[in-house]
């Protein structure tokens, strides 16, 4: 009736997480549907006495929520500009479709604070391993096959960006990743080649010998990274780009200075 076609459902890795995929459509269209998921599975859960969260990190010791975003673009003919079978890398990606994901790899740790803009996105976004074990939540700014360790997956002529999680607006991920792609192509960049192996295999000083930048890890870096790119901040908008760093601001600055249970228990006794 909503007009929403929901054509899988998985359960996922923790208790009671499920991935739900609907069909793709335009940018607005699939940001108003996102929207429209979240606020009806919020309220009929409601209506069972029961709680659906997107929250990104709600357990400590469970995996994380993600909220992935398929990109592919099309012309007037609907053909999608990506798709390239002479991708020499085997990932049926065409030149457009490289520069396009190239332009998100180098925006990146700015584009972090649109898609995961809370304190607890960060909990998700970890280096090393998590409380939960492996939970394939992207850390690494590079782009791979199928390889589920990096920040972007090529499921054949088409990326899918696995940074944005639960809490994100996706209008304002959609616009970062446009400005983000866009640019790439006007300066046609070059992603370099794909990396297929398992990064959490590797130690932090073995990721950064091969020349990979990680994630900001707490939502501060994110801020930072986002204030000083201008190619996101002038597709948000001025105003919504200062108001958005100030509020976030004070998001850190208060759960900076919040005295959490894990702190009274560590230290009230010990000191």
């Amino acid at each position: 009736m909503a007009g929403l076609d929901v054509y899988q459902i998985d359960h996922e890795d923790a208790n009671g997480q499920f991935e739900v995929n609907f069909t793709y459509g335009d940018c607005l269209r699939s940001a108003d549907n996102y929207t429209l998921f979240k606020m009806a599975a919020t309220e009929i859960a409601h209506t069972m006495g029961m709680v659906c969260t997107f929250m990104p990190k709600p357990f400590s010791n469970r995996a994380g929520t993600g909220s992935h975003f398929h990109i592919s673009v099309g012309d007037a003919k609907t053909k999608n500009l990506f798709h390239d079978d002479k991708d020499k890398q085997g990932m049926g990606l065409s030149k457009t479709g490289y520069h396009f994901l190239a332009g998100i790899l180098a925006h990146a740790r700015g584009l972090a604070a649109l898609a995961a803009p809370s304190v607890n996105s960060y909990k998700r976004l970890v280096v090393g391993r998590s409380l939960s074990g492996a939970t394939w939540a992207p850390a690494y700014v590079t782009y791979g096959d199928n390889n589920r360790t990096a920040m972007v997956r090529v499921p054949y002529g088409r990326l899918e960006l696995r940074l944005p999680d639960g809490s994100c607006n996706p209008y304002l991920v959609t616009a970062g990743i446009i400005a983000a792609g866009l640019d790439g192509i006007k300066k046609k960049l070059d992603p370099g080649p794909a990396n297929n192996t398992n990064l959490y295999d590797l130690s932090p000083e073995q990721v950064a010998a091969q020349g990979i930048p990680i994630l900001p890890q707490n939502l501060n870096e994110a801020i930072d990274a986002f204030a000083a790119d201008a190619v996101l901040r002038d597709a948000v908008g001025e105003n919504l780009s200062n108001e958005f760093i100030r509020l976030k601001r004070m998001e850190w600055v208060e759960y900076s200075r919040h005295v959490s249970a894990w702190e009274t228990n560590r230290y009230l006794e010990f000191f």
